[in-house]
């Protein structure tokens, strides 16, 4: 009972859904109508995502103020093999939160000299797992799916990795990288706790800047389906009676853009309607993985056979873990 609270009230705010839907029937909005509907969930959604987003990314700089991209080095060069490549996806889990944000990192990192497939195995799962999502996907699918999700990316983050760091594909990485030198860091260690508030206030600003207008497309695209779109159609097309639909999921995602917090309201949407479990989460991780612009971005720091590889087994990987999910979705929603 007391998880149950914090999933629904703290984490999934329903308390908040309840007061949306008595302001809109004061309001003397029919919240029964597709259109009344709409609104609720974009209004309740967006509220929700924003207000856990602002205070995550907050508490997530405090802690990462201790941790910058030198110590962070330092910390990665002790290990070696899979514990390297592990802990570069770990590392990925506490960085911002789409590809396109990542990829700098990903220079800088490569630049200092770390493993390719280290550098990877980071570059795979800072977009795809976070500290955040994990919260967020817990207020709306439950604890099971949020945990076996990012188990799941991290998983795939070091294979990813692994697999481009036996490939011996170092010579793909444009000269550029290698050559450039390493950012300066800020001394982590003479921050007083007001420099670091100040610092997690300014990565929450920027970070809310930076992902609140696709905050309000992926709301609004859940809104629509959530409501306007049969779910008879839905499930024609991404549930159990079309076993291509973690394929086409996940080459509708590529060209989108977008952050896993615009994501998700799409991901709840169809979920609600009707899709597969895996079907929905291999669309989530192929917008935020594979999207068109940050692969546009990652071809200028790596040359095509290595881009091509990196886009393989992560295709590969997405496909494989949606088909995981759905087998076995009856044990997520038991």
């Amino acid at each position: 009972m007391v998880w149950e609270f914090i999933q629904n009230q703290i984490l999934g705010m329903k308390w908040l859904d309840g007061w949306i839907a008595q302001l809109l029937l004061s309001l003397g909005v029919d919240i029964q109508s597709p259109a009344g509907g709409s609104l609720e969930f974009f209004l309740y959604d967006v509220i929700k995502i924003t207000v856990l987003l602002c205070v995550l990314i907050f508490g997530i700089s405090y802690i990462q103020s201790y941790f910058p991209p030198e110590r962070s080095r330092k910390i990665m060069r002790r290990f070696h093999g899979l514990g390297a490549n592990f802990i570069g996806a770990l590392l990925g889990t506490v960085t911002p939160f789409c590809s396109c944000s990542s990829i700098p990192i990903f220079i800088g990192f490569t630049s200092a000299g770390l493993p390719l497939g280290v550098t990877f195995s980071f570059l795979i799962s800072s977009p795809m797992v976070d500290l955040g999502s994990l919260v967020i996907l817990m207020s709306i699918f439950g604890a099971k799916v949020a945990v076996a999700y990012v188990v799941v990316g991290l998983i795939l983050a070091v294979i990813g990795g692994t697999l481009i760091e036996k490939m011996g594909m170092d010579r793909y990485v444009a000269d550029f990288v290698r050559q450039s030198a390493s950012a300066a860091d800020l001394d982590a260690a003479s921050l007083t706790v007001r420099e670091r508030l100040l610092f997690s206030r300014d990565q929450a600003v920027q970070t809310f800047k930076k992902v609140f207008l696709y905050i309000l497309v992926g709301v609004g695209i859940g809104a629509v389906i959530h409501n306007w779109i049969p779910a008879a159609w839905i499930e024609r097309a991404f549930g159990q009676g079309n076993p291509f639909g973690v394929l086409l999921v996940t080459l509708i995602g590529v060209p989108m853009y977008g952050d896993i917090f615009g994501t998700i309201p799409i991901a709840e949407a169809l979920l609600y309607k009707g899709a597969d479990l895996g079907t929905v989460l291999s669309f989530m991780m192929a917008v935020t993985t594979l999207s068109l612009p940050s692969m546009v971005m990652l071809s200028k720091v790596v040359k095509a056979p290595l881009l091509r590889v990196f886009i393989a087994i992560c295709t590969f990987g997405i496909i494989i873990v949606g088909y995981l999910f759905n087998f076995f979705q009856g044990y997520f929603f038991s």
